[in-house]
Order: C-alpha cells, then sequence, then structure tokens
C-alpha cells in the first residue's frame, strides 16, 4: 500500500473522502422502476438502505413510527431526551431557540437529567405497537447497566454506538464491556461501531456482531477532528471495512456482516458512493434532520455535543427543507441531493446498470476530487 510521507520521521497512507471518488457508468442501463434498493439483517426486512441515526434531532417515538411506514430502520436514542423527559418537546423547541454561544451549556445542563429505565420501556413499547421493527441505541459506557431492560422491553434490534467502539478497551478503573460474551449471551441481533480501519471492523466482526457502523467524527454535527485531530474519511473507510467483512466471510465459514455507513452521508450522491465502496445501507442524520416534521426544528445535535467534561460536536443549523416523505421519496425539489435521496440511488443505480445494492457494490469507481466553485 503506497505511504505518502508526511515528513522524514513518519509516512501515512492517502485515504479518500466522498468528494474525492466519482462512480463510473457502465456498457449496461436499466429503468430506474425495476431496481431494487431493499435489504435485510437477520431476519429484518426493510424497503430502503436507510437508518434514521439515534439522534434526538431526528427521532422521537412519532417520527420513528413515520419513518418506518416509509419502509426504513428508526432507531431510537434510548440515552436522550425521551429517556429523560415525560414530555421533552418544550425543551426541543428551547434547544431550537438557544443563541449559539451558550447552546453547548444548556445542551449539558438538559442532558444531565438521569435516564429512566420506565422511560426506555415506554418509548420502546410505543414504537412496537405501531407495527415498527424495534431498534435501540445505547453507548458502550451505559450498555451493562440498560441493556437488560432493552431486551425485556421487546427490542428486535440492539444497537451499540459510539463514536469509536472497539472489540479491546482497556480500562483499569472498571471491567469493560466484554462485547464477544455480551452478543453471545444476548438473543437479539448487535450492530456495533464506529470503527474506521479493517483491524478495527475485523475484530467487531469476531465478537458475532450482526452489523459495523463504519464511521468516526465525520458527521455534520461533529467536530472531532477538530477537539481530537481524529478523522477517518468515509470512501476508505467504507472500503476497509468492507475488505474485512469479505475476510472475515472465509474465515467463518461464510458468516456475513453487514457494513452500514454513519457520518459524512447527507446528501443523495454520498449515499451512492458509500453503497460503491461497499456499504448495504447507511445511517443518517443531517440528511433527516432537515425534514419539516423532525423533531429538531431545523436543527441538529449529537450525543457529542453535550458531553458533560469534553463536548466533540455542536448544535447546528440545517434548516427545514421539506416533510420526511419528500427527503426520502420525493418528489425532489432541489438540486443539491437533499430531496428524493432513494430516487437518487435508484437513478444512479439504473445509469450504471446495476438492479440490485449488492450489485452495485462491484460498481466501478474513480479518484476524481470534487472541485468546489
Amino acid at each position: 500500500m503506497n505511504q505518502i510521507e508526511i515528513g522524514r520521521g513518519k509516512r501515512g497512507r492517502r485515504a479518500y473522502s466522498f468528494d474525492d471518488i466519482a462512480v463510473v457508468p457502465s456498457r449496461r442501463t436499466r429503468d430506474p422502476e425495476e431496481v431494487s434498493v431493499s435489504w435485510q439483517i437477520d431476519a429484518y426486512h426493510f424497503d430502503l438502505p436507510v437508518i434514521a441515526a439515534p439522534m434526538d434531532s431526528v427521532m422521537s417515538p412519532d417520527s420513528a413510527i413515520a419513518f418506518g411506514k416509509l419502509g426504513g430502520l428508526p432507531v431510537l436514542d434510548l440515552e436522550g431526551l425521551w429517556t429523560r423527559y415525560d414530555d421533552p418537546t418544550f425543551l426541543l423547541a428551547e434547544i431550537a431557540s438557544l443563541d449559539p454561544a451558550s447552546a453547548t451549556s444548556r445542551l449539558q445542563q438538559i442532558y444531565a437529567e438521569p435516564i429512566k429505565p420506565e422511560l426506555i420501556t415506554e418509548r420502546l413499547r410505543q414504537v412496537r405497537e405501531a407495527g415498527i421493527t424495534v431498534a435501540g441505541a445505547l453507548s458502550p459506557q451505559r450498555t451493562q447497566e440498560f441493556w437488560q431492560t432493552v431486551v425485556d422491553a421487546g427490542c428486535d434490534l440492539f444497537f451499540i454506538r459510539g463514536t469509536t467502539v472497539s472489540a479491546e478497551h482497556v480500562s483499569s478503573r472498571a471491567e469493560p464491556l466484554n462485547l464477544k460474551r455480551f452478543i453471545y449471551e444476548l438473543d437479539v441481533p448487535v450492530i456495533v461501531g464506529g470503527a474506521s480501519s479493517y483491524t478495527a471492523a475485523l475484530h467487531l466482526m469476531r465478537t458475532g456482531a450482526a452489523g459495523v457502523l463504519v464511521g468516526f467524527g465525520g458527521g455534520a454535527a461533529h467536530t472531532t477532528r477538530l477537539t481530537l485531530g481524529i478523522h477517518a474519511p468515509m470512501a476508505s473507510a467504507i472500503a476497509d471495512v468492507a475488505a474485512a467483512r469479505r475476510d472475515y466471510m472465509d474465515e467463518s465459514g461464510g458468516r456475513y456482516v453487514h457494513v452500514i455507513a454513519d457520518g459524512g452521508v447527507g446528501r443523495s450522491g454520498e449515499i451512492v458512493k458509500a453503497v460503491a465502496c461497499g456499504a448495504d445501507a447507511v445511517m443518517l442524520g443531517a440528511a433527516l434532520a432537515r425534514a419539516t416534521d423532525a423533531p429538531g426544528r431545523g436543527f441538529h445535535w449529537g450525543s457529542e455535543a453535550h458531553h458533560a467534561l469534553l463536548p466533540r460536536g455542536e448544535r447546528v443549523e440545517v434548516g427545514a427543507l421539506a416533510p420526511l416523505e419528500e427527503i426520502l421519496l420525493g418528489p425532489g425539489r432541489m438540486a443539491d441531493g437533499t430531496t428524493n435521496l432513494i430516487g437518487a440511488l435508484r437513478h444512479a443505480m439504473a445509469t450504471t446498470g446495476y438492479s440490485d445494492l449488492k450489485e452495485f457494490q462491484r460498481v466501478e469507481v474513480v479518484v476524481a476530487p470534487y472541485q468546489r466553485s
């Protein structure tokens, strides 16, 4: 693998973001209506390869139900406002009205309220009673405390999601979560991440995870590169993790682990490129926070924005563009890749001649940096 000399004492390999690559048309084309964008993880089938990020600006119980009925997989943040407050709607309105200079400190105050196990049960029950696949997310730090509550509530898919999740966390203060033992003993498919390298992803796959979230600090509301100096360009990260999946399939005798792009996927062209690099599905945050019916009311933030000691994110204004259904399924009313995300994916697949997502992962990709004017 080619190494670039950064200085006499340090070399690094070149990594690529979505802006650095482009998909190449092939000799065949298809009708967009004949393209399949459905996917399946474990026993659960979804019409759209889109997972709604577990973020309070994106998912409430009501928006999760609406999203599920449109064909996607909604994931509730089980450490968010809806599991800390009986009715946080007034707080969502307050967050949207905060002055940027005071937003972070006020978020820290709001999220200092303890998580209530009974509210975890209630929120998951609301989604289940609507007939939607029930998925919830906890951070690695909270998983040991609340996982039993989540499972007892009837969760179908369990997400362990953090800025980064490793299979080998080392701590001298407390016994870390043993992912392999935890997943083995849990009778629910577990999706873990983020991971951004071949080795980290391979180790997560060996724990028995059903899926791996790919990404590190690349979301619209992250400031991880500024605060920690850490960043993983998404095109290279997805391709690396897809290679780990291929090698793990050989190692395990054919066990397939789903690769899910999580972060830096804000527009339809980035969804296309994520699948082209090897993703089975994408997890969207800012792209869905732009919905006029999203809980964030035109603003977007994640758990990193209210960390009590070291915020690595912020509340950002993304605007309220269109209803959720238009953002996902159209009709598109803008030419910037923010509406009709699935229609754009269908057209890209049809233009390059591929009939389903697994086929489209084999599409030719070139390095072609996008020149912004």
